[in-house]
C-alpha cells in the first residue's frame, strides 16, 4: 500500500550507530528496494515499473550512468537505482493546495528529506514579487515572465542556463542551441562539480575527456584499480562486473580513506550463492590518507621506471611525447615524503606495484575522492601517467574509467553543455542553423555563484537538479541566489531549490524518464549517453503525474519561442512535435551521432560512440600523442589538532536526493548529522564516540564556516581524516577553494577542527 508524505520533518536528535558492514547487497537489499518501492508506488505500479528499468524497450534508470550488457537480467536495477525510480514513478503528489498551505518561508526550514517525499508536483507555479507563497500560473504566463525577465537584460550573459546530469541528449541539445541563439555560453551544469577535473586531465594527455573502456574490458581485465570510489552506494551495479572480472581472474586494488563494504563483498541478489555467500572483490585495501593519491601514484611511477623490462618502449616510443619530463619528475620521488602523503606502509606500496608489474591489462576506476581536490587535475594526469608507461590505453582489457555519477552528465556535455565551447563544435552549429554563436567563454558553476553574488548575473534557469543544495559554501550561495531577478527550476520534484529563489520565481513541472511522452507526431522517446560512451533510447510507460506537464523538449521550444520570437528560424516547434527532428540535427552536428535515428531503429540496445585512443590508439592532442605529464606532487598539510573533512554520501542518498536517514552499511540508522572520525584522532581531541561537535572549517579567507551539532562515530578512517554526509556539510567549503584548471569545488579535502558542542 502506498504510505502518505510525512507531516513533519523527523527527529534526527539520536542517530543510532552500530559496526559497519563488511559486504553489499544480498537479501537487506532487496527487502530495502521493496518496502521503499511498495511505500512509494505500490505493489502493482511497483512491478509493472521496475520490471522496464534499463530494458531494451523500457527507460533509463534515472540514478547513476553506469552501462548495461547487451544481454539484459529481467531485474536490471539495482537498491539506489529502484529507489531513484519509486521517488520519481510515486503516486504522492504536490499540488497547488500544497503550496498554498506551505509559504516558502515554511518550505525552507524543511529538510531535503522532507521536501523531496512530499511527491510530484502537479502544476506550474509562480513566485510573485513580494509574494509569501507559490501560487498556480498558465504555461503561456510562465513563458510570457520568462521572455520579459531575459528581454530586459542589459547583456545575454547576465543569464545563466544549468544542466543537471538527468537532461536527455535531446533536450541538452535544445538547451544550448537556445542559450547560444539568445547570445551566451553561460551553460554551466553539474559535471563541472564532479568529473570536471576529469575531463580537463583526460583532455590534455589522451584527447578525449572521456573514459577509454567497455565494460568487455572490465570483464577482461588483469587488474582494476578503484581509486576515491564508493561503488556499492554510488554506482552498485559496477559491483556485478568487479564481480564477473574477479571470476575471471583479475585482482582489484581499493585505493581509499574509508573501508567500503561494496568492495570487501559483493552478494550478488540475481544469484542464490551471491545471495548467501557473495564474493570478495578487494585483493589489497590502500586506505590512504585524503588527497594522497598523486604521491601514491607518482612513487609507482618512479618504481615502474626503475623496474627492467616494466616499461612499454614501443608503446612509449610510438604514441607518447614528454617521457623524459616524466622521467626526471619521477626520479624525484621520495619514499618518506610519499608515506607521509598516503599513511601508507612501505610493504603496501610495494605489494601494489608486485600488482602493476603482473598485469598485462590494467584498468584505473576512480570518482569523486579524486576530482574534488585542489591537485585533482594532476592527480588525474598522475593515474594516465602509469596506464601510459605500461601500454594500458588503446588495449583490449585496459585504459581509463571516470565513472560518472548521473545518468546522462556525459552525454550532456557532448551535446554542447559547456561554457568553452570547441571553436569546431560552435562552427558545425551555426552552420546547421545559421546562427552567429558567442565564442567567448561563459561561467561555470563556481563562477555563475560569483557572478550572481556580484550582480553581474541576474536570471538563474535550471534544467533539473538541485542547485542549492549540490553547490558549496551554502551561506553564500543562497545570498546569491537571492539577488537573482529570476530564478527558475524545471522539476518533477520540491528540493531545496525551490526555497532559495529571487526576486521572482517559477517552477516548470516536466515529465520523468518513467513517464510516457506524446507529443503530436505520436509516442516520442530520447536518448541518453553511459559512462562508457553508449548512446540508446529511454522509453517511460506510465501516465504522467498530471495533465498539466511538459517534457523537457517541450518546455525549452516553448520558451526559445516565447524568447526568441518571430524573429528566429529555428523551427522550434517542429522539434516539440518530433524529437526525431532534433536527432537529425544532432547527427549533422556531433561527431559520432552520423545516422542516428537510423542506428537506434537498427539496434534498440544503442551503439557505441567513437573513441580514437581506445578504437585507433590515436590520441587528438596538440602533440598529437597521449602526453606524459610532470606537475610538481601535492598533496594537503593539516595543522596540529585539525582533520582533513570529506564531504560523502550515505547509503539512503542519491546525490542531494535523500531517500532515508540510515546508512546501513557504516552502521549510522536515524539521523544524518554525523562525523565519522578515527578513534585514536577522536580522543587526541577529547571526543568521545556519542558527543557532538560542531564543524569549523578553516581557509585563507578567515571566515568561519561552521556546522552545528554533529554526532561523533569512531570509526575505522584513515588517520588524520574525517567524512560526513553531504549537503548538510556543502556549507564549510569555500566557494573560492577550487581545484586548479578545472574549478570544481575540493569538497574531499576541508581543513576542519571539531569544537564540542551540547546534544541537540
Amino acid at each position: 500500500m502506498v504510505s502518505k508524505p510525512p507531516a513533519g520533518d523527523p527527529v534526527q536528535d539520536a542517530p543510532q550507530v552500530t559496526p559497519p558492514q563488511h559486504a553489499a547487497a544480498g537479501l537487506p537489499a532487496v527487502g530495502h528496494t521493496l518496502r521503499i518501492a511498495r511505500e512509494q508506488m505500490g505493489s502493482l505500479r511497483t512491478a509493472r515499473t521496475l520490471l522496464k528499468v534499463n530494458q531494451k524497450d523500457g527507460f533509463d534508470c534515472p540514478g547513476c550512468a553506469w552501462p548495461e550488457e547487451d544481454k539484459r537480467h529481467v531485474a536490471e536495477f539495482c537498491e539506489n537505482g529502484a529507489k531513484a525510480v519509486a521517488e520519481e514513478a510515486t503516486l504522492r503528489r504536490v499540488t497547488p493546495e500544497f503550496f498554498a498551505a506551505h509559504p516558502v518561508a515554511d518550505l525552507a526550514e524543511r529538510s531535503g528529506y522532507w521536501l523531496g517525499q512530499q511527491g510530484r508536483i502537479t502544476q506550474p507555479m509562480f513566485l510573485p514579487e513580494g509574494g509569501d507563497r507559490y501560487e498556480p500560473v498558465t504555461w503561456e504566463r510562465a513563458f510570457g515572465i520568462l521572455a520579459e525577465e531575459l528581454r530586459a537584460l542589459d547583456s545575454p550573459d547576465e543569464a545563466l542556463f544549468y544542466t543537471s546530469g538527468r537532461t536527455s541528449n535531446e533536450a541538452a541539445f535544445l538547451l544550448q542551441l537556445f542559450a547560444r541563439e539568445f547570445g551566451t555560453n553561460n551553460l554551466p551544469d553539474c559535471s563541472n562539480m564532479c568529473h570536471e577535473s576529469s575531463g580537463s586531465a583526460l583532455t590534455e594527455t589522451i584527447g578525449v575527456g572521456k573514459g577509454s573502456v567497455s565494460l568487455e574490458d572490465l570483464h577482461r581485465a588483469d587488474l582494476i584499480v578503484v581509486a576515491g570510489q564508493n561503488p556499492g552506494t554510488n554506482h552498485p551495479r559496477m559491483l556485478s562486473a568487479l564481480e564477473k572480472a574477479k571470476a575471471a581472474g583479475a585482482r582489484i586494488i581499493s585505493v581509499n580513506p574509508l573501508p567500503e563494504a561494496g568492495l570487501e563483498r559483493f552478494k550478488n541478489p540475481q544469484t542464490p550463492l551471491g545471495m548467501v555467500r557473495g564474493a570478495a572483490l578487494t585483493d589489497l585495501f590502500l586506505q590512504i590518507r585524503i588527497g594522497g593519491d598523486q604521491a601514491l601514484f607518482r612513487l609507482l611511477n618512479k618504481l615502474v621506471l626503475e623496474t627492467p623490462g616494466a616499461v612499454d618502449e614501443e608503446f612509449v616510443r610510438e604514441h607518447t611525447h614528454g617521457y623524459e619530463e616524466l622521467a626526471a619528475a619521477a626520479g624525484e620521488a621520495d619514499w618518506d615524503e610519499t608515506l607521509a602523503a598516503t599513511g601508507l606502509e612501505r610493504s603496501e606500496i610495494e605489494r601494489a606495484l608486485e600488482m602493476v608489474l603482473a598485469s598485462e591489462r590494467t584498468i584505473v576506476c576512480w570518482a569523486m575522492g579524486l576530482t574534488q581536490h585542489k591537485h585533482s587535475v594532476p592527480t588525474i594526469r598522475e593515474v594516465v601517467n602509469l596506464l601510459l608507461l605500461r601500454g594500458n590505453i588503446g588495449r583490449p582489457g585496459a585504459g581509463v574509467c571516470p565513472v560518472r555519477g548521473h545518468s546522462n552528465v556525459q552525454g550532456d556535455r557532448t551535446m554542447g553543455i559547456f561554457e568553452r565551447p570547441a571553436p569546431a563544435f560552435l562552427d558545425a552549429l551555426d552552420k546547421e542553423f545559421g546562427i552567429v554563436s558567442p565564442r567567448h567563454h561563459g561561467f561555470d558553476v563556481v563562477r555563475s555563484i560569483q557572478a550572481l553574488r556580484d550582480g553581474e548575473a541576474k536570471v538563474f534557469f535550471a534544467m533539473g537538479g538541485n542547485f542549492v543544495g549540490a553547490t558549496p559554501d551554502t551561506e553564500v550561495t543562497e545570498a546569491a541566489m537571492r539577488r537573482a531577478r529570476l530564478t527558475v527550476h524545471v522539476s518533477t520534484k520540491l528540493n531545496r531549490s525551490h526555497a532559495v529563489t529571487g526576486t521572482r520565481a517559477l517552477i516548470l513541472p516536466t515529465l520523468g524518464r518513467t513517464d510516457k511522452d506524446v507529443q503530436k507526431a505520436g509516442r516520442q522517446f530520447v536518448t541518453v549517453e553511459d559512462s562508457m560512451g553508449l548512446v540508446h533510447a529511454s522509453r517511460g510507460n506510465l501516465p504522467p503525474a498530471s495533465p498539466h506537464l511538459l517534457s523537457e523538449p517541450a518546455i525549452v521550444v516553448r520558451m526559445a519561442r516565447a524568447v526568441l520570437g518571430e524573429a528566429s528560424a529555428t523551427p522550434w516547434e517542429e522539434f516539440e512535435a518530433d524529437y526525431a527532428r532534433i536527432r537529425d540535427r544532432i547527427a549533422r552536428v556531433v561527431p559520432g551521432f552520423e545516422d542516428f535515428n537510423a542506428r537506434l531503429a537498427a539496434d534498440p540496445g544503442g551503439f557505441a560512440l567513437p573513441h580514437a585512443p581506445r578504437d585507433e590508439r590515436r590520441f587528438p592532442t596538440k602533440t598529437g600523442k597521449a602526453n606524459f605529464t610532470a606537475a610538481p606532487v601535492e598533496y594537503p598539510r593539516v595543522p596540529e589538532g585539525r582533520l582533513l573533512l570529506q564531504t560523502l554520501r550515505s547509503h539512503d542518498q542519491y546525490n542531494t536526493t535523500i531517500y532515508g536517514l540510515d546508512d546501513r552499511y557504516r552502521g549510522i540508522k536515524g539521523g544524518r548529522r554525523v562525523v565519522l572520525v578515527h578513534p585514536e584522532d577522536a580522543a587526541a581531541l577529547g571526543l568521545a564516540d556519542g558527543a557532538y561537535a560542531d564543524l569549523v572549517s578553516e581557509w585563507t579567507d578567515g571566515v568561519e564556516r561552521r556546522a552545528p551539532g554533529f554526532r561523533v562515530v569512531h570509526y575505522p578512517t584513515a588517520r588524520g581524516c574525517a567524512a560526513a554526509y553531504y549537503p548538510e556539510t556543502n556549507v564549510l567549503v569555500p566557494l573560492e577553494s577550487t581545484a586548479d584548471v578545472s574549478n570544481t569545488p575540493a569538497s574531499k579535502s576541508v581543513i576542519v577542527r571539531l569544537e564540542q558542542s551540547p546534544s541537540t
